[in-house]
């Protein structure tokens, strides 16, 4: 896609922002390589031997794409310490060229466009231990409070060659795999999809859990979970039909999981009235406990809060309705829609993921205890915001942008003040969902949408807050029964509409722009106050002289 001079100007002034350089092997990760953009991705075969005593894998994952256009190089990446062993086409071992931790196949075999054809990855080592899960990808190595190994992966930012082999840029997800993993016959895996069967082999003393996918997924999103498992189960009567809900805990914390997670057809039932259908109704809703905090992967979403309500009992708004609900259940949750379902191009606009579900934890306070008490959390979250780069970050080198949270959020609160229609607001919510639906989408295609389904012109509003870190000020003054008013602090041209009072509770429309504009205001003005809900702050000149 050729960009438009405006778009253009604004990428290279987002990329001037982070101004260290990037690497050879940034780039390698980061961009849509001529080695990556050849093949289309279809159908992983992951097979996973796990020795918790060596903390070592090994395994072979079975790579089945579609040749879009003929190339004789295949990308991959494989992060040391795990080594890719071999690889074979139609039985033939082939040669690889190492760069960094991207690997580069060379194929013997002619690559005739709309073929279908597969490699076979062997591998295997001791990968990077995660020393600070889920911020700092690897495998964390645990055991349980009876002293059984309990272990799980978790790679989002560092990405999941950190553990196995895969095309690991998130513009393609394979449309559907297998993960195939072996432990010790006293333990339990739990990954992705629906189980499929159970091998046991009492020779070896193990057993291996065979999960099926049948949706696409992103590679980050894909994990074990290994422990002393004990299971239970529910059925949620969604808007898509039954829905199997899947729970997987610590032994010892069975009685307590039963009681706590109530949370999830709560969290359900909110998110399917603003979101639309869960989106994975075919490989089913897990709950997983782990070593960890609690991540996103794919209908396995990943716990280890506690078993309390908060942010590990803490409310991260501090305005008393973050200790309402299990954050940990309902962000990681919400992330099934935005970041499983819709999913970024690339970790620039890591936003899409987080902002959104962010934004969801007030969506649910919304559902279930009103409008007021879901704009007290998302405003108090302000607190968090630290504006010193922008939301979206450089393109084609794999690093993400700042704030992608709370004040990603917090834009997404403000265009709900902006369309002043909360049904509309939803409906746009769902119609996302339903456009974009198990796809890979940029932040363009994102604003273009909402854009076209309100009646607000949003284009710089997207571009103050995610290409700047500057928060609009609405400057004023007072004269003759006059208001006079502009944004400062503001993208050139940025003319947001705001809400304000006079000193009454009466609210109306202003429509600032970056030139001064003017009002009449009534005799009986005192202050001028803008709706709280609106991401702004102001300043009486007059004040200030």
């Amino acid at each position: 896609m050729k960009l438009s001079k405006s778009l253009l100007l604004i990428a290279i002034f987002v990329s001037s922002l982070y101004s260290q350089p990037f690497s050879h092997q940034d780039h390698l990760r980061g961009a849509i390589t001529k080695e990556r953009k050849w093949w289309d991705l279809q159908y992983y075969h992951l097979q996973v031997t796990v020795n918790p005593q060596q903390k070592y894998i090994s395994g072979t994952n079975l790579i089945r794409y579609k040749v879009i256009s003929s190339h004789n190089e295949l990308q991959l990446e494989m992060q040391e310490p795990m080594e890719i062993l071999s690889v074979y086409q139609d039985d033939q071992k082939l040669d690889v060229r190492k760069d960094g931790y991207s690997h580069f196949i060379q194929l013997t075999k002619k690559q005739v466009v709309g073929a279908v054809n597969e490699v076979v990855v062997e591998y295997a080592g001791n990968p990077l231990v995660s020393k600070m899960p889920p911020w700092q990808g690897g495998i964390t190595w645990t055991k349980d409070d009876n002293g059984n190994f309990f272990i799980a992966s978790s790679c989002q930012g560092e990405g999941a060659s950190i553990w196995w082999p895969n095309k690991d840029h998130p513009y393609d997800e394979v449309d559907s795999m297998r993960i195939s993993v072996t432990v010790p016959e006293d333990l339990t895996d739990v990954s992705n999809g629906r189980l499929e069967k159970v091998d046991h082999n009492k020779q070896q003393k193990t057993k291996t859990f065979h999960w099926y996918v049948s949706n696409p997924i992103n590679s980050y999103g894909v994990n074990i979970n290994i422990g002393d498992y004990a299971h239970f189960s529910e059925k949620y009567n969604g808007e898509k039909g039954v829905l199997d809900c899947d729970y997987y805990v610590l032994s010892y914390n069975l009685d307590k999981a039963k009681k706590h997670f109530a949370e999830v057809p709560r969290m359900l039932k909110a998110f399917e009235h603003w979101f639309g259908p869960y989106p994975f109704y075919e490989d089913g809703y897990k709950l997983v406990e782990a070593p960890y905090l609690g991540m996103e992967h794919q209908s396995s979403v990943t716990y280890g809060n506690g078993y309390q309500n908060g942010y590990l009992g803490m409310d991260l708004s501090k305005s008393g309705w973050g200790l309402k609900f299990d954050f940990i259940i309902i962000h990681e949750s919400g992330h099934e829609w935005f970041a499983n379902s819709i999913t970024s191009s690339d970790v620039a606009d890591l936003w899409l993921h987080e902002s959104f579900t962010n934004y969801s934890e007030n969506l649910f306070l919304d559902y279930y205890y009103g409008k007021k008490a879901s704009s007290d959390y998302v405003i108090g979250t302000r607190i968090n915001i630290g504006n010193r780069k922008p939301i979206i970050g450089p393109y084609n080198v794999n690093k993400t942008g700042e704030d992608i949270y709370y004040k990603g959020a917090n834009l997404l609160h403000t265009i709900r003040q902006l369309i002043d229609d909360d049904e509309k607001w939803r409906e746009i919510l769902r119609g996302l969902n339903r456009k974009f639906y198990h796809k890979i989408v940029s932040t363009q295609e994102i604003e273009s949408y909402i854009n076209e389904n309100t009646k607000v012109n949003l284009r710089r509003i997207f571009d103050q807050y995610l290409r700047s870190t500057q928060i609009p000020n609405l400057e004023y003054y007072t004269r003759q029964n006059k208001l006079f008013y502009r944004w400062t602090n503001a993208v050139d041209k940025f003319d947001m509409p705001v809400k304000v009072s006079f000193g009454t509770e009466k609210q109306v429309w202003l429509y600032p722009s970056t030139s001064w504009r003017e009002t009449r205001i009534p005799k009986s003005f005192k202050k001028l106050r803008i709706d709280r809900n609106f991401y702004v702050s102001t300043q009486n000149l007059l004040e200030e002289n």
